[in-house]
């Protein structure tokens, strides 16, 4: 029995509650030999220095623990977004630093990667370009200073070079924060990107092409950087004056407290105004990633400009279309009359036949994108669809142009037309659709863990977007390409209201932001599109700025009969007129009673805090996530909505997430690993337990623990103390807690 429920689970890659539920038990009962390895209990002793991040009360701290502590060196010290330093020391002068007075808590350091001519006019930047100021300019963003947060930037390329004004280098500690060139690594040019769609002034015009570009290069050859260079980043950023930070970038953890997260909302509060990606791991609920959940911040999705899209329609299934997703890399999508179809398996050589003048199908797994291409492109293949190996979409890249194109779709649509193909229905015609306004798959969403707070706020154009790269102009796609939209947007409401702050900008482009629907017609819902797609232009002109933009009432235990959950809000009047402001009662939903404001006026420059209160029968509301939008009128014929949301139960929230088991260094012939996950809400019982990747048959346990708390879980294994051979395993990830069950997959090698 046990071996069937491994092999459901890692060929699914889906686990029900039950299911989990018995293959755990059956892993504690069947397996008595295997001596579960208790990490936290014992501290490994170390002697390798490797970094951390300390958060500390005072800066007092850090002196104690300069002075008290000579083998510990002090890399970067922060006291602007975070009280604390990044710390270098051994494991066992960490372990003594924990327990000094002041320590507010330690992180490891962890890794960070990256994640315009149609999509500007579209959010409404060009139309402000023949509007003007107080001081009668052009709104371009002219005198606002914008920090690119990222992998550098090519400042001296023909549509950035005018506006780019310095910046700094925290990969390499100096003032040229030029992306990575080939002598230095894996080439980059993410950042360069960035900076053209907030503000290229050449060949392409950027959202705000006047503004002030400054470059701090946080993430280093091949797009990848820790944590405490983001950090230092957004600090040195924040100490330089910066109006606008923006962050393309992120991590797979949803939570509210990682210290990225934490350092936006200091440096918000500071007066800067943060903009960061939500993240590509959509389109399901919870996968929003920090620094994304940081409550102050604005987090950005990814919506569609006017495109024509291609679509594959199968010859002899009416009414099926499936959505083509380019990979980053791959040539358009060219091909016009019908081609037949063959499956190629994961897309290794002895499963690709001979495909002259066809399209090759192919699983995600196992080889590279470009690996797979190359062997379909070998046997004479005209493109390749490459379907998820999991459920939902993906986005990802080739390593090598390649002359035949290669889109990514959905595991159900992979799946489909494989079963057709075993049919005989193999010929597919392509076909163009006009899309506008819809979500994409890859665009992360909320809610946030822990907090339940609406994530992304917004969202923006973000796919096939043209931009500036080192030596020209690419198109990419990506949460990453719809911050800076919203960037550039935010650099423009500046210009036009220079002593708004960062929550009334937030506001702004919040409360004027375009609901946007699916093909269906079915308003997408706060968790995936926040208050709507960004419009500029009207958020410039707003007249009544309500923030919070969304209201999150957090979570409602089930069957605790009536809760009543409230927030206050501030209403500010920015016109020059009176406003009459009005709230309409949200849609009657059983079980849901709401207490809203009588209708008011507001003066010119007046401001009023007033309270929503919305009163939940959790014996008659069902658990879940529910959602709607609370619509505010204004005499000036404006009309906002602030989307709400509240959560009653866990509305099956991920239990685990974030695990990665890794080698400390290579060089170190200590052979001790780094391991790490995040627990939303901590577990009762946290396993990971590894099996074979040929045979699926159950190794044993690398981490069994009880009772463990919630938040960033960190620890440390000595090669002795792993009873398992050198090689490469399979590796499921479980967390039970209230009962319920969580499971990541992951694969992991011990030993070189």
């Amino acid at each position: 029995m046990l071996k069937t429920v491994i092999n459901l689970t890692l060929v699914n890659l889906l686990l029900s509650s039950q299911l989990i539920h018995t293959y755990a038990q059956q892993i504690h009962t069947n397996v008595p030999k295997i001596k579960p390895i208790e990490i936290n209990v014992t501290p490994p002793e170390k002697k390798q220095s490797k970094k951390f991040i300390i958060e500390v009360e005072n800066q007092e701290v850090i002196q104690k623990i300069k002075a008290n502590y000579p083998n510990v060196k002090l890399d970067k010290v922060f006291d602007t977004v975070l009280q604390g330093a990044s710390i270098i020391g051994t494991e066992e002068d960490i372990e003594k630093i924990k327990r000094q007075p002041g320590i507010k808590e330690v992180h490891h350091t962890s890794t960070y990667k990256v994640e315009l001519d149609k999509s500007v006019p579209f959010i409404g930047g060009t139309l402000l370009r023949g509007e003007f100021d107080e001081k009668d300019q052009r709104l371009t963003g002219k005198g606002v200073k914008v920090g690119v947060i990222d992998t550098g930037i090519d400042y001296t390329h023909g549509d950035l070079q005018r506006n780019y004004q310095g910046g700094f280098d925290l990969v390499d500690e100096d003032e040229d924060p030029m992306e990575t060139v080939k002598s230095q690594g894996e080439t980059t040019l993410h950042g360069s990107h960035v900076a053209g769609i907030i503000g290229a002034n050449g060949k392409y015009l950027g959202v705000a092409p006047d503004a002030e570009i400054y470059a701090y290069r946080a993430l280093g050859p091949g797009g990848v950087g820790t944590s405490d260079q983001v950090i230092a980043a957004i600090e040195k950023a924040v100490e330089d004056g910066m109006d606008i930070i923006n962050l393309s970038l992120g991590s797979s953890v949803n939570g509210p407290d990682y210290p990225t997260s934490l350092a936006l909302d200091k440096a918000v509060e500071k007066g800067v105004i943060a903009v960061t990606s939500n993240g590509n791991s959509g389109p399901g609920l919870w996968t929003v990633g920090s620094p994304g959940t940081s409550e102050k911040a604005i987090s950005v999705g990814a919506s569609t400009p006017p495109l024509e899209i291609p679509v594959l329609e199968l010859e002899l299934v009416p009414n099926k279309t499936f959505m083509l997703q380019p990979l980053q890399g791959s040539v358009p999508w060219n091909l016009t009359k019908s081609h037949q179809i063959v499956f190629g398996g994961l897309g290794y050589p002895k499963e690709i036949p001979d495909v002259k003048d066809k399209i090759v199908l192919v699983e995600r797994g196992e080889i590279t994108f470009t690996e797979k291409v190359k062997n379909a492109y070998q046997k004479g293949a005209k493109a390749v669809l490459i379907f998820n190996n999991e459920e939902g979409a993906f986005s990802g890249g080739l390593e090598e142009a390649i002359t035949i194109p290669v889109v990514a779709l959905t595991r159900k649509d992979g799946l489909f037309i494989k079963d057709e193909l075993e049919k005989g229905h193999e010929w597919v015609e392509t076909k163009k659709r006009k899309v506008q306004d819809t979500l994409a798959n890859f665009s992360s969403r909320g809610p946030v863990t822990h907090t339940w707070g609406i994530k992304p706020d917004v969202v923006a154009p973000g796919v096939k977007i043209k931009s500036t790269i080192p030596n020209g102009y690419i198109t990419l796609q990506g949460t990453s390409m719809a911050a800076p939209h919203v960037a550039g947007a935010a650099a423009l409401i500046k210009q036009a209201h220079p002593d708004w702050n960062p929550e009334q900008v937030k506001a702004a482009l919040m409360n004027t932001a375009k609901p946007i629907f699916d093909d269906s017609g079915r308003m997408y819902n706060p968790s995936e599109q926040g208050a709507g797609r960004i419009q500029v232009d009207k958020a410039v002109e707003a007249k009544v700025l309500i923030f919070p933009g969304s209201l999150a009432f957090g979570s409602i235990v089930p069957k605790s009969g009536l809760i009543r959950k409230s927030i206050k809000i501030t209403l500010e009047n920015k016109s020059r007129q009176t406003e009459k402001i009005s709230f309409a009662t949200p849609n009657s939903k059983d079980g849901l009673n709401w207490e809203l404001p009588l209708s008011f006026s507001l003066k010119p420059e007046e401001k009023r805090i007033v309270t929503v209160a919305v009163n939940v029968d959790s014996d008659k509301v069902p658990e879940g996530i529910h959602y709607g939008n609370v619509k505010i009128e204004s005499s000036s014929d404006d009309e906002i909505l602030l989307p709400y949301q509240f959560v009653v139960g866990d509305a099956e929230h991920p239990r685990v997430m974030g695990f990665s088991f890794e080698k400390n260094n290579e060089e170190d012939e200590d052979d001790v690993y780094k391991y790490e996950l995040y627990l939303p809400e901590g577990a009762e019982e946290l396993g990971v337990a590894l099996f074979d990747p040929l045979t699926l048959t159950y190794v044993g346990y690398l981490v069994h623990e009880r009772n463990v708390k919630r938040g960033l879980l960190e620890a440390e294994l000595k090669r002795d103390d792993i009873p398992f051979a050198d090689g490469d395993y399979i590796c499921l990830v479980y967390a039970i807690q209230n009962g319920k069950e969580g499971v990541q997959q992951s694969r992991l090698t011990i030993g070189r």
